[in-house]
């Protein structure tokens, strides 16, 4: 996946692996995310491979330009135009499970995770802002509506999972209540 993510990047301009790496934060990091130790040997076995081509620069940092090759916008528009498909998500997979996982655990990382959401959830919403003032700015917003619509998509997600996360957390709530009143009734007709 990383190698289509880095021809897609560069499919823009060249770019150094430091700019790679903001790029992707910037743009696809709400729901991909790389590292430097996936991101350069991705960038190695691309040029070994001849989909990019690297320019060293001589200057005191030394850096490495990457630039797209034909083969390499080729790769990448042949990837572009496959069925699309739908990604597990682990945590759909864990809550499936969660059944087995016992208390407090359980209550922590529902906790855990609701908070995750409501930040990224934040997040989005400030990038939305500024995306949304700066396609005010652009002479021709429609050539990246697709664009735009992943991000009103993250965000439509994001609200639903919260959401979703919210009711289940409540649905906890009220299980463990009903079995800690039935636990103290049982309790007190015993002392009966």
């Amino acid at each position: 996946m990383i190698d289509n993510v880095i021809l897609g990047i560069l499919m823009e301009g060249p770019q150094t692996g430091y700019g790679l790496k903001n790029t992707i934060e910037q743009s696809v990091g709400f729901f991909y995310t790389a590292s430097y130790g996936s991101l350069y040997p991705a960038l190695k076995r691309l040029a070994e491979q001849g989909a990019i081509s690297l320019l060293e620069s001589d200057g005191a940092k030394n850096k490495k330009l990457y630039t797209l090759e034909i083969s390499g916008r080729e790769r990448f528009l042949e990837w572009l135009g496959e069925p699309l498909t739908r990604n597990r998500n682990e945590h759909l997979l864990k809550f499936f499970f969660y059944d087995f996982l016992e208390e407090p655990m359980r209550g922590e990382r529902l906790s855990a995770f609701h908070g995750t959401l409501r930040e990224e959830l934040g997040r989005l919403a400030a990038v939305k802002q500024i995306v949304d003032k700066e396609t005010e700015e652009v002479e021709n917003p429609e050539d990246y509506r697709f664009r735009l619509s992943v991000l009103t998509y993250g965000f439509r997600y994001l609200e639903m999972a919260e959401r979703w996360l919210r009711d289940l957390r409540h649905t906890e709530e009220t299980h463990k209540q009903h079995y800690a009143d039935q636990s103290l009734a049982a309790e007190e007709n015993k002392h009966e």
